[in-house]
């Protein structure tokens, strides 16, 4: 009896081996798989995703291999598009090779990633996987399945063409403050302001500055200040005496030479006076040839007392009398400083002279201009005149870059850039203009070593930011951003699920556009708010008519009705 049974249960377990190898691999069913996310949604510029399957107990033939491809199968107009994956292995227990083995008896888990890049069109698509089997050499085919369906796109509204080139900045000033000085020195302990020291050359020069300014139309004098100082030897009571009596007596002075020269306006004259300048001291040591400077040098820092300070300087006999000859006589002055303001062409003025006589203007004063119109094209006209007429400043070929870019001629735009790095490569501006180039041809390394370069720059964040989105690198992309109040901004933190801080930006964009607006109804469609969601898209669609047909295939608005859009 016991005989029978065992070769009874022998005769099952070679019937159940036998099943699992001689029989041909049973068709897929759609059920054994789920794909993740689903719909599908893109990171960066990739529509990547992972097929989980759970294959049934006594399904997977033990000697078959399975080659699994996924395909994702889309139509754009009358054609049929598809884009494949990297194809995966499942095989039998019995297989050599390096696949995922799934057991016959109890069955298991596969799974298959997917990963292509993006292209117009995929929002309503299937994902399928297309089996291929080889059987101990026996080769066929099973049928293909669906296992996901749908692209979500929202991440590819990252656009390198709505970032701001740099600018080169023009340095024009409407007002330029230049500043002019003269020093009365005094002797030993007295305060009167001799005649020598006012005829010299410096004084004379500073006078004659002052006469100038106050006759000109177009200058100012700002302020007039006096600073009087007192040599640290002696009490410091008889010091600041000393030191107040000489700015008494030159702010006197100045006082009558400007009514002497009938200068009456000069804005505000303020004097102050200082009794003992030890920090001028220590600067003209510093300069000297003293043969024991460092040592005077460390008796100014071990002794703060000023009274201490000047017995220990008295006690390096041997070189207070190089200090009484060389520094002590440089610190008994009056400083007199002067501001004027030299007042440049008005706006109205600059634009007459570009349209009547351009050669009259300089290259700032051009390139200011073109400051002074929002109009794309005007802007475009003036930077070209610029480069007409100062052809080696490397400014006026990156503006005009810049106007061509904004205009949607990236290659004119590109080879405007190339003419101002040529004229200074170290230029953070064309640099960061060339790796927007870059980004807009899918160049993502190059782009991103170049815009890399020109960090500093305030165009350079909203620029770096849309690179990370490209990559699918949102956290990044948000540092990148910060507080910038963009388009690319708000997608970034819309990809971040961060809806609060996204409705705060996209409201704040100065001049918000047809896709400012379309981002907005995402937001709405993600916060279920079907007012927010038609009204801008109306808004969007009104703004650009392409819009309208990416509203109808975008899976964001699947739950809602833009038939009359």
């Amino acid at each position: 009896m016991t005989y029978r049974l065992s070769y009874a249960a022998l005769a099952a377990v070679v019937a159940v081996g036998l099943a699992g190898c001689s029989k041909k691999q049973g068709a897929f069913q759609s059920s054994f798989f789920s794909t993740v996310p689903t719909p599908i949604e893109t990171v960066g510029e990739n529509v990547p995703a992972t097929v989980n399957g759970s294959l049934p107990q006594k399904f997977m033939v033990k000697n078959a291999k399975v080659t699994a491809t996924p395909v994702l199968c889309w139509t754009e107009g009358s054609s049929e598009m598809s884009a494949a994956g990297q194809p995966v292995i499942f095989q039998g227990e019995d297989v050599r090779a390096n696949g995922q083995v799934v057991s016959y008896k109890e069955g298991g888990h596969v799974n298959v990633p997917f990963n292509v890049a993006y292209q117009p069109g995929m929002e309503k698509s299937e994902l399928f996987l297309d089996f291929n089997v080889d059987q101990n050499g026996k080769m066929y085919e099973l049928p293909r399945v669906k296992v996901g369906y749908g692209v979500v796109a929202t991440s590819t509204l990252a656009s390198a063409a709505t970032v701001k080139p740099a600018v080169a900045p023009d340095n024009f000033q409407k007002i330029i403050a230049e500043k002019y000085s003269a020093d009365i020195h005094f002797l030993i302990n007295q305060a009167n302001v001799r005649s020598s020291q006012t005829s010299k050359a410096d004084y004379v020069d500073l006078n004659k500055r002052l006469m100038e300014a106050s006759k000109a139309s177009n200058q100012q004098i700002a302020s007039l200040t006096v600073n009087s100082y007192a040599s640290p030897e002696g009490s410091y009571e008889f010091n600041e005496q000393l030191a107040q009596k000489r700015e008494k007596n030159t702010t006197a002075y100045l006082e009558n030479q400007l009514k002497k020269d009938k200068i009456t306006e000069f804005g505000e004259l303020t004097s102050s006076f200082t009794p003992e300048d030890w920090e001028g001291f220590q600067q003209l040591v510093e300069n000297s040839n003293i043969q024991d400077k460092d040592l005077i040098l460390s008796v100014l820092k071990m002794y703060k007392d000023p009274v201490q300070r000047e017995q220990e300087i008295r006690n390096l006999s041997s070189v207070f009398n190089e200090l009484a000859d060389q520094i002590l006589p440089q610190l008994r002055y009056s400083r007199v400083m002067a501001t004027i303001n030299v007042i440049g062409k008005s706006d109205r003025e600059l634009v007459e002279l570009f349209g009547t006589d351009p050669g009259k203007l300089t290259a700032d004063e051009m390139l200011y201009v073109a400051t002074l119109t929002d109009d794309n094209a005007k802007k475009m006209g003036i930077y070209k005149k610029s480069t007409e007429f100062f052809p080696n400043d490397y400014r006026t070929f990156n503006n005009l870059g810049m106007t061509q870019y904004v205009a949607g001629d990236y290659k004119v735009a590109q080879s405007s850039f190339q003419k101002a790095l040529a004229l200074n490569p170290q230029s953070k501006e064309a640099e960061m203009n060339m790796g927007l180039v870059a980004l807009l041809e899918g160049r993502y390394s190059n782009a991103n070593a170049m815009i890399g370069q020109a960090s500093g720059l305030p165009e350079a964040a909203d620029a770096l930011g849309v690179y990370y989105l490209t990559q699918g690198e949102t956290s990044k992309a948000l540092n990148a951003f910060g507080s910038a109040k963009t388009n690319n901004a708000a997608l970034a933190q819309i990809l971040a699920k961060d809806y609060s801080a996204a409705r705060t930006t996209l409201s704040s964009i100065p001049n918000p556009d047809a896709t400012t607006y379309y981002l907005t109804a995402v937001l709405g469609a993600r916060q279920k708010n079907e007012n927010m969601v038609m009204s801008n898209l109306r808004q969007a669609v009104r703004l650009d008519p392409s819009l309208l047909g990416r509203a109808k295939n975008d899976l964001e608005f699947a739950s809602y009705n833009l038939s009359y859009l």
